[in-house]
């Protein structure tokens, strides 16, 4: 028991879009919610499925990022009780690590009170991402396009699109590492030039709201749709096929194997149910992107921690 200092609030997120690879992000409002108290040492404990088997203690994720973000001031964390609560699956591409090093960032700040800025967040928050697409949209919400190398970090951040989204989510999961494994080390000069310029419409086509050009360059990425639908039978055949149901295009989540579909607005209950039906190995629900990105709620009160 002890008393409660904060509550923080993080979205699930989309990468990729298809060809916006390791740049553009789509926050979903789906949550990783972290409830935080005052320990004498450090506990982490959970009431969600999707986290059974966290290590309890300093093995933790969240705390070895706090931790290493705490470290870049020279200050130790003091000790906390964390609850954790997630809507988000693991390993299915809907940002599941990112938000929770967005989390750990966010409980660092606070506890130390670094008033560090969204930029230093998105920065450290990449630097162990290896991109910002992720990370960024869950920091910042709606839709994200970013860039990261070794020397900066640098995103657009764009207002929510007016859509609707279809999630098709396998039973089976994917790690990004072997996901990535499958990629190849370069691409000759002129499928990279093509896969850019796909790339550069699919942005264009998100900022004026054109949906159908933004469905269009979805399902014809260059960058990893081609390579990944060798780990995921029948990938490519479905990305095209949910099409005929009304959506404006899918794409792998991330590094999937989920598969995220943009819908007109108000018709993604609808849709979802129509692939459900014909899709019975993956499960489909409806999402909204998110409006905003992580958030944290100061406790004034105490309150007690039960579990």
């Amino acid at each position: 028991m002890g008393e409660k200092k904060m509550t923080i609030h993080v979205p699930a997120s989309s990468a990729n879009l298809g060809p916006g690879f390791d740049s553009i992000g789509l926050a979903v409002d789906r949550y990783l919610t972290l409830e935080v108290y005052d320990a004498d040492s450090w506990r982490f404990t959970t009431s969600s499925p999707q986290l059974e088997g966290i290590p309890e203690g300093k093995g933790n994720m969240v705390y070895q990022v706090a931790r290493a973000m705490a470290a870049t001031r020279k200050k130790a964390l003091p000790p906390c009780h964390v609850h954790m609560t997630s809507e988000i699956p693991l390993a299915r591409g809907l940002g599941s690590s990112a938000a929770a090093i967005i989390a750990a960032i966010e409980l660092a700040d606070r506890l130390l009170e670094m008033d560090l800025a969204k930029e230093e967040k998105l920065r450290f928050a990449s630097i162990l991402e290896g991109h910002p697409d992720n990370v960024g949209a869950c920091l910042y919400g709606a839709l994200t396009i970013g860039m990261h190398t070794d020397g900066k970090t640098r995103i657009v951040t764009q207002s929510t699109p007016d859509v609707d989204l279809v999630l098709m989510v396998p039973g089976d999961e994917l790690l990004t590492s072997e996901a990535r494994q499958v990629l190849p080390e370069a691409l000759e000069y002129r499928d990279a030039v093509q896969a850019g310029a796909c790339g550069n419409v699919l942005v264009a086509a998100l900022l004026t709201g054109n949906w159908p050009l933004v469905g269009e360059m979805m399902g014809d990425d260059r960058y990893h749709h081609p390579y990944r639908g060798s780990l995921i039978p029948g990938l490519l055949e479905a990305l095209q096929e949910v099409k005929k149901y009304g959506v404006y295009g899918a794409a792998l989540s991330g590094a999937g194997p989920t598969v995220l579909c943009l819908a007109p607005s108000n018709r993604g209950e609808e849709i979802a149910a129509a692939i459900q039906a014909d899709y019975p190995q993956y499960h489909v629900e409806a999402a909204k992107p998110a409006i905003i990105g992580a958030e944290v709620y100061k406790a004034s009160e105490k309150s007690v921690a039960s579990f």
